[in-house]
């Protein structure tokens, strides 16, 4: 099971989202896509008709009221869909659909909601990721009774679990320990004035 950094990015239009991935593409050939409806949460994000580069590959993470909608008309430009649980108003179908376009699918869990919630599903998921700050921005605080949820989800799940939310070298640290292998960074990248000497510390405490 390999261990990622994938850089998160949220942007408001294109000419923001092509601006982002030119100061990453140096370092990174995949990166997370978060979409964002501003209903639910209250934020939006690459809620627009965004043109996607194909020299790269993307997860989309989706913050949205209506994951199943959103999908059928764009599941096409992403490798991995990775749906808030909340959302989804029929899981199986939905794992389902993706499975049958040749995509990976994936389920991300608020910090409030139990993994006892996906359970059933854990066998035809690609993915689990696990929110650790209350999703909608960037910055917001770690919250380190996910912990605890990575822990449990490890105890029966053997495939990637992804952790999303205030991850830099000392987050990171915690959440491997718990259990994840993949690490959504938002923050710690964007406001980087040198992406070369943070990414240098995060590759430290993944070793």
């Amino acid at each position: 099971m390999k261990t990622q950094i994938i850089p998160t990015i949220i942007s408001k239009n294109q000419k923001e989202f092509d601006e982002i991935i030119k100061k990453y593409s140096k370092y990174f050939k995949h990166y997370q896509v978060d979409i964002m409806d501003g209903k639910f949460v209250k934020n939006t994000s690459n809620n627009y008709k965004l043109k996607l580069d194909k020299k790269y590959t993307y997860e989309a993470h989706l913050m949205v009221n209506n994951p199943e909608e959103w999908t059928k008309k764009h599941y096409k430009d992403y490798k991995i869909i990775i749906a808030n649980y909340e959302k989804v108003k029929n899981p199986e179908k939905l794992i389902k659909f993706v499975k049958s376009k040749h995509k990976k699918i994936g389920f991300a869990l608020n910090p409030e909601t139990s993994i006892m919630h996906i359970m059933p599903y854990l066998k035809q998921l690609d993915r689990v990721l696990i929110l650790t700050v209350h999703p909608g921005q960037y910055g917001a605080e770690f919250l380190e009774e996910t912990l605890e949820k990575i822990k449990m989800l490890r105890m029966d799940y053997k495939k990637d679990i992804e952790v999303d939310g205030h991850i830099n070298p000392e987050t990171l640290k915690l959440c491997k320990k718990a259990g994840a292998n993949l690490f959504a960074i938002g923050s710690y990248l964007k406001d980087s004035k040198d992406i070369k000497e943070n990414l240098r510390k995060i590759k430290i405490c993944i070793k």
